[in-house]
């Protein structure tokens, strides 16, 4: 066969033109931003939880494949309940029978506590209002959500109706509210109203419109008003809606009246910061979901946010401290996954596999808990917005280890399962053990595995071995006698200096007929409760029982370094099997070390 070699040119990547359909001129910018240029949303700060409206039951219902069944709803609202929430949207009464008889069942068997507030949703229509107000009837509490669409595409190309005509909508639902609440006097009534896709309206037609609809309600004379603005639709960015919320709040008649409520809708990935940006220019509720869903890319994520208000040490008035009991009701109900990499409550989110990142966790961990006056008890660590803990997370997940991981995250895995408090030279030497593992596994590597290749490559010396010695004072030196397997053979050991490892060192050498001297050396006393979890193999088990003492050597052997570790209740023979072990480095070059 003759193979032709191509040409430089033809090795080039071709840059594919543009297909047609991608065509970025079918677009425009967002048409519908106020004019604010002394807007003072910019200079402030959330010092503040909002009102929280839990819509789960409701708008993250109506975005399911599978709509929630009545004892799913009730699930739910047993953890939003629980959860803290005090407005609670649930649902759409006027739409299906399951709404309805949902509605009946809370009233009914009494499952509303006193602090609590249903919201339902409906249509400003005649018909689905008095549907509405009948599947409420005997409630203590209830908010009535009415809502119209008001943005320019829904009245020009939907409905085909005019400014004035969408506006009479609005005013016509607001008076139906008020008759149908009036048969019921038995009830408190809070009304709220949302010009639909505020988002896409223009901001002084949006005003107009709850202008009117406020002065049919009267807030004035006690009536609890509610005015929400729905980004609907996500269209701009949330600087632009922060800009609409100001305006509109500064010019509606009656701001002082009513409260200001958001809803937002996370088309273009920014819901929370447009809901954060939009308190900061006025609103005082927020309506969202637990974990976003909703509509399209979802609804506001009202856990994010009130994480987030957490992590500033602002209080958020909702407990999310179970947060995996929390996800897993939310997940069952929706009938949907948590994406790993998910705010807070992703399964990675708080895992560290770089290791620059696991070396920082390790140093700002160990800092705060040597230092704990100089922290204040402020959390305060690299990498980690909040504690784990606070929301049930453990620190097992913290850091992980794969072939992009480094010396701090092996030591933090080795010091917080099993006791091991690695000198900073023993990390660096290890840390290659544990790169060559997880290269060869191909795979991030279990924390077992982290320790079985711990014990394999410095604990498990095959050839060398302690026995007897004694050790003994003369004349101002330190007289090391004794016996050790070294290569498979055992040998006498006699040799002098100013302690029993330097004498062992001394004897070695000599019989040997080699350089060594020691580099480093560290100690520490290991628990019994951590000797325990770390027994890995019955071979190793009775060497390491009853073991409280662990000794890091590092031995220069004809020029070359080696590290060493030994564990033994007696910390004189710890560190005479840790020399023995950085010997056994040096002498078995040919020596596996990897697992399997």
């Amino acid at each position: 066969m003759h193979i032709v070699n191509p040409s430089p040119e033809a090795s080039e990547p071709k840059i594919r033109p543009k297909h047609a359909a991608f065509d970025y001129r079918k677009y425009q910018a967002f048409a519908f931003t106020p004019s604010l240029p002394d807007r003072t949303w910019p200079s402030k700060t959330l010092t503040r939880a909002p009102i929280w409206a839990s819509v789960d039951l409701r708008d993250g219902n109506q975005a399911l494949i599978d709509p929630m069944t009545i004892e799913q709803k009730m699930q739910f609202f047993k953890l939003l309940v629980a959860v803290g929430f005090k407005e609670i949207e649930i649902g759409f009464p006027s739409a299906a029978q399951v709404e309805f008889d949902f509605a009946r069942k809370l009233i009914e068997e009494g499952h509303i506590p006193e602090d609590v507030t249903i919201q339902v949703l409906v249509q400003a229509r005649e018909h689905l209002i008095e549907r509405t107000f009948a599947a409420l009837q005997g409630v203590r509490r209830a908010i009535v959500h009415v809502y119209n669409s008001t943005s320019r595409v829904q009245r020009d190309k939907v409905y085909g109706k005019s400014q004035d005509e969408i506006k009479q909508i609005a005013v016509n639902g607001a008076k139906m509210l008020n008759d149908h609440a009036a048969k019921h006097p038995e009830s408190e009534w809070v009304f709220q109203y949302s010009p639909e896709s505020f988002s896409q309206t223009e901001t002084d037609y949006a005003i107009e419109v709850c202008d009117a609809v406020i002065a049919e309600w009267q807030p004035e004379n006690g009536r609890e008003v509610i005015i929400n603005l729905p980004a609907t639709v996500e269209s701009a960015m949330p600087n632009i809606f922060a800009d609409q919320v100001e305006y509109f709040c500064r010019h509606l008649k009656q701001r002082s009246a009513v409260t200001i409520s958001l809803h937002t809708h996370n088309d273009r990935g920014t819901a929370i910061a447009a809901a954060e940006l939009g308190m900061l220019a006025g609103a005082d509720r927020i309506e969202g979901t637990l974990l976003g869903n909703g509509e399209r890319t979802g609804n506001m994520d009202i856990m994010v946010m009130a994480m987030n208000l957490f992590s500033q040490g602002i209080d958020p008035e909702l407990d999310f401290s179970d947060m995996s009991h929390i996800v897993q009701v939310v997940s069952d109900c929706n009938n949907l996954p948590v994406h790993p990499r998910h705010p807070y409550i992703g399964e990675l989110v708080f895992t560290a596999f770089s290791g620059s990142h696991q070396d920082a966790i390790k140093k700002s961990l160990d800092y705060n808990q040597k230092n704990p006056e100089a922290t204040q008890h402020i959390w305060d660590v690299a990498y980690l917005p909040i504690d784990p803990a606070h929301i049930g997370r453990s620190y097992q997940d913290v850091v992980r280890i794969n072939s992009q991981s480094g010396k701090g995250g092996v030591a933090y895995i080795l010091q917080r399962d099993y006791g091991f408090n690695l000198p900073r030279w023993m990390q660096i030497d290890f840390s290659q053990v544990v790169q060559q593992n997880a290269e060869h596994a191909a795979r991030e590597l279990k924390n077992d595995e982290i320790l079985q290749a711990f014990e394999h490559t410095y604990m498990q010396p095959e050839g060398f071995e302690l026995l007897d010695y004694s050790v003994n004072n003369k004349g101002g030196a330190v007289l090391f006698d004794g016996q050790a397997v070294i290569q498979g053979n055992v040998v006498d050991i006699t040799g002098s200096g100013n302690g029993p490892l330097s004498s062992f060192i001394d004897g070695v050498a000599r019989h040997l007929d080699k350089k060594l001297h020691i580099i480093n050396y560290a100690e520490h006393a290991l628990a019994q409760s951590r000797v325990d979890e770390a027994q890995s193999s019955s071979d190793a088990q009775s060497d390491k029982t009853n073991a409280n003492a662990v000794a890091y050597i590092q031995l220069n052997v004809d020029g070359k370094v080696y590290s060493g570790i030994g564990t033994c209740s007696s910390t004189v023979s710890a560190m005479l099997k840790g020399a023995l072990s950085a010997l056994s480095q040096a002498m078995s070059p040919q020596r596996n070390r990897f697992l399997g």
